[in-house]
């Protein structure tokens, strides 16, 4: 069997390489010609999977992404051919959650105010939103779910209306991208959506760049409006609206869920998939391949106030300013944006950290965020 991975799958070659020929190839230079001897092909985003691609692959029986969104895959056409399609689904859940924890101490700090006082509107409550309400709970912070969709289909959640969300403090987008249809996400915050919001209202997009229309923030900002706009996902990358970069109050690089925990889980989904495929019992998983944090442990002053105290560790883990920093140093085009993404260094997740809490106050909260 031969299995062909895109090479920005971490330990690809340590999960795969028992299960058939195993051989990796770069998004840069996959044509039909390449992969058309493929039983297996295993992609990240940066791959386009369609008829172009795969028309010579005659022997294709599995097409999996190791990523959340299947945007770069023309879905009907390998449903066509009746061709298996897997996609890792949730597996950068924790990852996005956490960079939004990180964004919400960081906008404390620029705009001078206590997370603990805000309300948290989160629009999308599958496995980010989800990931991300269980955070704030375990630290106690005010947040609305509103997630049409599910509602609609009977989630028992408690959800609220998209003119309760407008106003929250912080608004999270945690959306797939829709383009039409009853719960189309398109365009969602046009230019009068945006409009709505107020001077040091904050607006977090971490789903996907289609969802919020950059050129009507554009021109919001320079009409005179001052809500504060936190992009990790643009329209048209990577060939973002660079003149829009300088209105941002944080600016990244579409690396929200680029964890080795959240890009390595999405390896790990697909091989568990693949061996379900086959009817063979997976014999790897994860924790054989992650390497050991560094630092691996944090320890908490006993005396260090609660909220001090978790600021501190979140930002110890993961700062989105340092990230906010570099991408408006250096992307001046889409190769610069490109280029941060794909060489994006290793972030890790709370769950890889230790933390010595002592008797710092509630250090349940602590744990409950995911913290060994």
């Amino acid at each position: 069997m031969k299995i062909y991975y895109e090479d920005s799958m971490p330990y690809a070659a340590e999960f795969f390489a028992d299960l058939g020929e195993a051989v990796v190839f770069s998004h840069k230079t996959i044509d039909a010609e390449t992969i058309k001897d493929a039983d297996v092909l295993l992609v990240r985003s940066t791959t386009k999977v369609n008829q172009e691609l795969l028309h010579l692959a005659t022997n294709l029986k599995f097409v999996g992404t190791a990523t959340a969104g299947t945007d770069h895959v023309d879905i009907k056409y390998l449903a066509s051919r009746g061709i298996p399609f897997f996609s890792a689904g949730g597996c950068n859940a924790v990852a996005v959650a956490e960079y939004v924890l990180s964004t919400l101490f960081v906008m404390a700090d620029k705009l001078d105010w206590q997370v603990a006082d805000k309300t948290i509107g989160i629009i999308g409550a599958g496995h980010v939103g989800t990931a991300l309400s269980k955070h704030l709970s375990a630290l106690g912070i005010n947040y609305k779910l509103c997630d049409p969709p599910l509602q609609d289909n009977g989630d028992s959640r408690t959800f609220v209306s998209m003119q309760e969300i407008m106003q929250c403090d912080v608004i999270t987008l945690h959306v797939p991208w829709v383009k039409d249809g009853v719960y189309k996400t398109e365009n969602m915050f046009d230019k009068a959506q945006l409009a709505q919001l107020s001077d040091g209202q904050v607006l977090i997009n971490a789903c996907r760049g289609e969802v919020l229309n950059n050129q009507a923030a554009l021109e919001l900002f320079k009409e005179g409006h001052r809500f504060q706009l936190v992009l990790d996902v643009w329209e048209n990358e990577p060939d973002i609206n660079l003149e829009l970069m300088p209105f941002t109050a944080l600016a990244t690089a579409h690396i929200a869920g680029h964890t080795i925990e959240g890009k390595a889980r999405g390896t790990e989904m697909l091989y568990l998939d693949l061996c379900q495929q086959l009817n063979i019992q997976p014999n790897k998983e994860l924790t054989d391949y992650l390497p050991i944090a560094a630092p691996s442990d944090i320890a908490l002053e006993s005396t260090e106030p609660f909220w001090q105290g978790i600021r501190n560790i979140v930002l110890d883990v993961y700062n989105i300013a340092d990230d906010d920093r570099q991408f408006k140093a250096q992307v001046d085009g889409g190769e610069q944006f490109r280029y941060i993404r794909k060489h994006y260094p290793i972030r890790r997740e709370f769950s890889a950290i230790k933390v010595n809490a002592g008797n710092f106050v509630n250090s349940k909260a602590i744990y409950d965020l995911g913290f060994l």
